[in-house]
């Protein structure tokens, strides 16, 4: 998040606005999340002052966690959808280290 000059704008249980977060917040603390499919569709550049993600769960299970995310540019206060995800993401126990 640091090399990228991100920062979390909002959290909250099943929302997050920067990425894929939002799964990680419904999950038990000291597991990890691991990525077990990805998919993107690049709606448009990502041209603008700044970019946000707003990311959040659809379906959170016991080992598996559905999450979509939309992702805007902005600029002068106007937000333009550039690309919307999706993901789904797996509960790693004890393994707190798979988030780095």
């Amino acid at each position: 998040m640091h090399t990228l000059s991100a920062s979390l704008e909002s959290v909250a249980p099943g929302l997050v606005e920067i990425a894929g977060y939002a799964a990680l917040s419904l999950m038990p603390p000291g597991v990890g999340v691991l990525t077990t499919e990805f998919k993107i569709n690049l709606l448009a550049p990502a041209e603008g002052e700044r970019i946000l993600a707003r990311g959040r769960v659809i379906k959170a299970g016991r080992t598996l966690t559905l999450a979509q995310t939309e992702v805007f540019s902005q600029t002068a206060g106007q937000e333009k959808l550039v690309a919307f995800l999706t993901a789904t993401l797996m509960t790693v126990e004890g393994r707190d280290d798979v988030n780095d």
